[in-house]
């Protein structure tokens, strides 16, 4: 996920992105933010290479992606790809806050640390700009992040502010003794409308930046159940027992019922127009966890966010 640094990245257009802009393509397939991408459009940097090598073109990032055609991006070397750089996340928000760790509200377009070929607001980097001192336990990037969501997912995100909160956070997630709850709204309606969808989970051999259900997986399961059903899409309240990568994503995918917005993972783009969306309709709603020095049971939960809110109010018709 993301773009190397110093890499030439190339993305075949298919019949779903076609006719869509190329920055909203490029920034769903490798999961950087359009505002990531605009720097690299202004210098030049993306380009459509036809199959023929005959029509090549520098592409503005309001250009439309031709199907057949491949996007290609020239990724500048990073000379420190992973320096923390403190920046104002308006977006973002503290929900929770003690003398030992925090819980954020994390907003769309912001990743959870710094990586190479991100080039957006980062959690860590928010965190520094508003004076917060977190852990310095793990990767320097990482400092105080115990688990991650997606860069077009919003909600609760657990950061250890000292190292003993870290050891503590880092075990309760990898022993699953903490409660995940996300929201989700499905294109279509699931059968049966509750269920669990154990399948194992691996990168996708044919696009690097996605994964897929693949038999020698790694183990992954999801609980689901409906909340409120539209007919045409169904909200969801899912509970993970585990947390791969895009988990949620590629699980419901696999019951043909993708996120809705999602068009990485194969949800109808016009859909996605109709309620005003731009990245997948998936929000982190709760965490429930034993306080990592005290033992309290702590329930952190993030409001919908006004784009959440809207897509669903066009859904019931408000």
């Amino acid at each position: 996920m993301g773009l190397r640094p110093g890499s030439t990245e190339r993305l075949e257009v298919d019949d779903a992105a076609a006719g869509r802009r190329a920055d909203a393509v490029l920034a769903e397939a490798f999961g950087v933010s359009r505002a990531s991408l605009a720097d690299l459009f202004a210098r030049g940097l993306v380009r459509a290479e036809s199959r023929t090598g005959r029509r090549d073109r520098v592409l503005a990032k309001s250009a439309k992606a031709v199907a057949g055609e491949s996007l290609v991006v020239d990724v500048p070397d990073d000379p420190d790809p992973l320096e923390v750089r403190a920046e104002t996340v308006d977006a973002m928000t503290v929900l929770y806050e003690d003398e030992h760790m925090l819980a954020v509200d994390k907003p769309t377009g912001v990743a959870a640390h710094p990586s190479p070929g991100w080039f957006g607001p980062t959690v860590v980097g928010g965190l520094a700009a508003l004076g917060h001192d977190i852990s310095t336990s793990g990767a320097p990037e990482r400092q105080g992040i115990v688990h991650r969501l997606d860069v077009g997912t919003t909600g609760v995100m657990a950061v250890a502010k000292t190292e003993r909160a870290y050891t503590a956070l880092k075990d309760q997630f990898r022993d699953r003794v903490l409660e995940k709850v996300y929201h989700a709204v499905v294109q279509g309606m699931p059968d049966p409308l509750a269920g669990t969808i154990d399948a194992p989970i691996g990168r996708d051999p044919g696009h690097h930046w996605r994964f897929a259900v693949l038999e020698g997986g790694r183990p992954s399961v999801t609980h689901y159940e409906t909340l409120e059903a539209f007919g045409r899409a169904t909200l969801l309240e899912i509970h993970l027992e585990t947390g791969r990568t895009h988990q949620i994503r590629v699980h419901t995918s696999a019951l043909r019922h993708p996120c809705v917005g999602d068009l990485t993972y194969g949800a109808d783009p016009r859909l996605a127009a109709e309620l005003g969306l731009t990245r997948q309709w998936l929000h982190a709603h709760r965490l429930v966890l034993p306080h990592p020095v005290t033992g309290e049971t702590l329930r952190i939960e993030s409001p919908h966010p006004h784009d959440l809110v809207r897509a669903l109010a066009v859904l019931r018709g408000e």
